[in-house]
Order: structure tokens, then C-alpha cells, then sequence
């Protein structure tokens, strides 16, 4: 699993794990029943404190989406995840997020939609990278 942290984004690095690993899950990168890194091995190769990662997996389980097997290790929730309504979930945050962003700089709500249609109209269906 390739994770990647922006130490200078604003964003606490627990959230920024929490976020990339539901997007892989919603995006079926990552499926049921697969095992994630472990926190020690997980934390050495992003090079952040072991507790950030035990903070984000928390998260992770307290929204049903990994479970913990002690001794095992941590794997997505053999529990049928829905991935329309994990991808939904993230869509509207960042949608929340466009809104808040556009209120506070004063862009017109008007103007958001046709920004939002105009971007819809022009990323190719598959994504940035039309795939």
C-alpha cells in the first residue's frame, strides 16, 4: 500500500492516512479482507510516530471499515463495505470542503455550480488521467 503525507498541508497526518485509505477502499484498490501494513512497518516507511498510525487505524475500525486481529494484524473489514457509499461519503466532504471555500473568498453560489458543471463537462470520465 502506498501512502503518501504532505507534513506541510495543514492536515494532521492521521487524517491524511485515514482519508488515502478509503479512497483506496472505495475505490476497490483495496478489498476485503486485505491486510494492511502493520503500524511499526507502516510508520518507519512514512516516517511519523508509530501513535499516528495507531490513531488512524482506530479511526479506520470505529467506522467499521478495518478490523483488528490481534497477532494478526489489520485488514479491511471482510464486513461488506459498500463502496458507493464510501465513495459517496468522500465526495461530499470534498464537496462541503468547495462550498465552505467558495463562501468564505465570496464566490456566488451560481458561480460555484457552473465552476463544478464546467470541470464535470471537461475531466474525462475515468479521471485526470481519462483511464
Amino acid at each position: 500500500m502506498f501512502l503518501r503525507i504532505d507534513p506541510s498541508s495543514g492536515v494532521p497526518i492521521y487524517r491524511q492516512i485515514v482519508a488515502q485509505v478509503r479512497r483506496s477502499i472505495a475505490s476497490g484498490a483495496l478489498a476485503p479482507g486485505d491486510r494492511l501494513p502493520s503500524v511499526r512497518g507502516l510508520a518507519g516507511e512514512m516516517k511519523v510516530n508509530p501513535t499516528t498510525i495507531v490513531k488512524a487505524y482506530s479511526e479506520l475500525e470505529h467506522d467499521g471499515l478495518v478490523e483488528t486481529r490481534h497477532g494478526m494484524g489489520t485488514f479491511v473489514s471482510a464486513e461488506r463495505v459498500d463502496r458507493r457509499v464510501e465513495a459517496r461519503s468522500i465526495v461530499e466532504q470534498a464537496a462541503e470542503r468547495l462550498v465552505v471555500e467558495a463562501r468564505q473568498l465570496g464566490v456566488a453560489d451560481e458561480e460555484v455550480a457552473r465552476i463544478v458543471q464546467d470541470t464535470l463537462n471537461r475531466v474525462p470520465k475515468g479521471g485526470r488521467d481519462g483511464s
